[in-house]
């Protein structure tokens, strides 16, 4: 989802803990507000903690009035929001350790101030399980509460639409890799015999859609991982299953963009330039242009792919800057 150019965001910072609540503005308005929820990257989802078996979920704050619409977010956003989710016997779900720990720790928090103005959007990704501890498989509905003015002013509450959450029974550990699905259903996702190309652009599409499932679809994850020294030291002398979570944490951390930006970046436009292969190795060199508020930037993509059992993944990549226009 494109997200439309912000008034002002201002980085200020809030000291939090056992302090006295001062008294707040009681006159703040946040009746033309609203904030959704849907899923990131929708797949199958498993029991167990926030690295091995996460939740995504894209959240999007609107303002729907037509006056400036503004809200702090804090840069932990443990301190902006919660996820609630119940079970079909309306039974909540404990929050994790870290969140109540958070809380009643004197800290400071870092924070944002945001301005939106008539019709404008600002929009992020939570993983749900760094709020919710989900131990069991079951099917829960999920929501999220907002805090405009931040967890201190929680009686200030805006309230997400609600998704329904199911929680399959974990998987063993040769199998715990997520599976993809298409859309809403649980028809796997599989790659098919196509041209190197046609795997760049398929990978580079699914991204500007946020596909994620998709996007990783003809991606050698664990070849990525091992372009990092320290990962590769530790992915190659680890077991099976921890090489599994950290596939999982490497992915989850790709979708929020903490680690290798230039692979994840949202490129406006793009148009493959030259490809070569031989049988079993070959190269995608592709042009793509990022768009900006004032500029646009150039960039040359240079993807590596390798066959294996027949099918194409793109396994490293190299990026040259070509200046702007």
């Amino acid at each position: 989802m494109k997200i439309r150019k912000l008034l002002s965001i201002i980085s200020v910072l809030f000291v939090f803990g056992q302090m006295p609540i001062f008294a707040q503005d009681n006159t703040i308005d946040y009746s033309n507000a609203s904030v959704s929820i849907k899923y990131y990257n929708r797949t199958v989802y498993y029991p167990g903690t926030a690295d091995e078996a996460p939740v995504f979920v894209h959240i999007t704050i609107k303002n729907n009035g037509a006056e400036t619409l503004r809200f702090k977010l804090a840069d932990d956003r443990s301190f902006s929001m919660d996820f609630n989710a119940y079970t079909v016997k309306n039974s909540r779900l404990e929050q994790t350790e870290n969140i109540i720990e958070k809380r009643t720790t004197n800290q400071t928090v870092y924070f944002r101030e945001i301005a939106l103005e008539q019709g404008e959007e600002y929009s992020f990704v939570e993983n749900v399980k760094n709020f919710l501890k989900i131990e069991d498989p079951s099917v829960y509905y999920l929501e999220l509460f907002f805090y405009p003015e931040l967890y201190k002013s929680k009686y200030l509450t805006l309230k997400s639409n609600r998704l329904t959450l199911e929680v399959r029974p974990s998987p063993s550990a040769a199998s715990s890799n997520f599976v993809p699905v298409k859309n809403e259903s649980v028809e796997l996702l599989k790659p098919q015999d196509i041209s190197p190309d046609k795997v760049v652009e398929q990978t580079i599409i699914a991204r500007q859609k946020s596909l994620w499932d998709q996007y990783f679809l003809y991606m050698d994850v664990e070849s990525l991982i091992q372009r990092n020294p320290s990962l590769k030291k530790k992915y190659i002398t680890v077991s099976a299953e921890e090489r599994s979570r950290m596939i999982q944490s490497f992915k989850g951390d790709l979708m929020q963009a903490r680690i290798e930006n230039d692979i994840v970046a949202v490129p406006e436009s793009f148009q493959i330039e030259k490809t070569t292969y031989s049988p079993t190795e070959g190269s995608v060199t592709v042009i793509e242009w990022f768009k900006y508020p004032n500029f646009s930037e150039k960039k040359r993509y240079t993807y590596k792919v390798q066959q294996r059992e027949g099918i194409w993944k793109i396994y490293d990549y190299t990026v040259v800057n070509l200046g702007t226009e």
